[in-house]
């Protein structure tokens, strides 16, 4: 028992800590985006530029220090062949560099541009005078979100090879020890609570290494993007939407003349077939655009609601610096609760893609006696 409160005072120590982190962050960033001026607080304009992706990594801002990680900038231009640069020549978008430039908000204003023609962000071909001009051009740049993804393949890398380690030097008969033993049920509920329950085929377990790399690399993924300072991975919906693709065409693989039977000529009156076939042709579909959204949403979602409880500090602060102390413990309070539910959260999502991918992989392997089973 005393342990066990021990380990609760430490972790909402260590939440009150990350909140008071992310904060400080969040007001430097707003004073950052803005050039040092003296404006208003832009909570829409800070919120959505800390879930954005970006070419350069924001780390940490402490007064007039700003510790940013510029990024490889890579350009493929048909007409001019490749660039690569670091994305500080750009100075935060304040410059061109090589006939290329990041769009900001400044530059749209001072062209009389708008972000509909060129989003922020964006990196694009300009002439002498500044202006685009047009070109197309193939940004492979390692930008924050694939650098952020980069780390977390490399630490799921190191984890499971020290587990495997682990194994080998201590056998398969001993009790696991340290790390081993903290992965070691989650990998034996995926492989019996997840993937077998849900592949009915002798084969099912080849597809545990799959499961669990989805698993794992969700999970760490969601996890690190909870730290201050960090990428929202998984709150993009081109990483969600990758590895949704990346699930359908495992699936795809996976199936077998009689699920594409079952699709094309389900078991129903021949008079509904023509209704029902395309509805099931539609369902084999919207599966990974399922797994693509609910992972965008929640996480994304749970980041905005944080960002949100911690800006309402810094807008009561611009109306009066009394009440925005003032409400100080309160954002802590929340964001305590809603830091829970986000670890929480974290775990659960990435179980909950690894499991359904489980299950659409066992709907595709759909056997004769199943099929035979359903017309009946």
């Amino acid at each position: 028992m005393i342990s066990f409160n021990r380990f609760k005072y430490k972790l909402v120590a260590l939440i009150t800590v990350f909140s008071m982190a992310v904060g400080a962050a969040f007001a430097s960033g707003n004073e950052a985006s803005h050039g040092g001026e003296e404006k208003g607080f832009n909570a829409k304009e800070v919120i959505l530029g800390h879930v954005k992706d970006a070419h350069d990594w924001h780390l940490l801002s402490v007064g007039d220090l700003h510790v940013t990680l510029p990024l490889p900038v890579i350009i493929h231009n048909p007409n001019r062949g490749t660039s690569m640069f670091s994305s500080s020549k750009f100075h935060h978008g304040h410059d061109a560099y090589d006939g290329y430039r990041l769009v900001d908000a400044h530059y749209l204003e001072a062209n009389h541009l708008t972000a509909a023609q060129y989003p922020e962000g964006k990196i694009i071909a300009v002439g002498a005078d500044g202006l685009p001009t047009g070109e197309k051009i193939y940004d492979l740049s390692i930008t924050k979100n694939i650098a952020s993804m980069i780390l977390a393949a490399v630490l799921l890398v190191i984890l499971m090879l020290n587990v495997a380690k682990a194994y080998r030097v201590r056998g398969h008969k001993q009790a696991p020890k340290g790390f081993q033993s903290l992965i070691e049920p989650v990998i034996i509920f995926m492989r019996d609570e997840v993937v077998r329950p849900n592949i009915h085929a002798k084969k099912a377990d080849k597809y545990v290494p799959f499961i669990l790399t989805i698993f794992f690399f969700i999970l760490i993924n969601n996890l690190l993007g909870l730290l201050p300072g960090s990428a929202n991975v998984t709150g993009n919906i081109a990483v969600t939407a990758a590895l949704a693709l990346i699930s359908f065409i495992v699936m795809m693989a996976s199936t077998n003349r009689h699920f594409w039977g079952h699709i094309f000529n389900p078991p129903v009156p021949g008079f509904v077939k023509p209704i029902l076939a395309p509805v099931e042709l539609i369902g084999v579909i919207t599966k990974p655009v399922s797994l693509m959204i609910r992972l965008f949403a929640n996480i994304l979602a749970g980041h905005i609601i944080i960002l949100s409880i911690i800006s309402l500090v810094f807008i009561f602060g611009s109306l009066n610096k009394v009440a925005g102390y003032g409400f100080l413990p309160v954002t802590i309070a929340f964001n305590i609760v809603m830091m829970l539910l986000e670890l929480l959260v974290a775990f659960i999502q990435a179980f909950i893609f690894a499991n359904l991918t489980a299950v659409f992989i066992g709907q595709a392997m759909e056997h004769q006696g199943h099929h035979d089973e359903a017309h009946h």
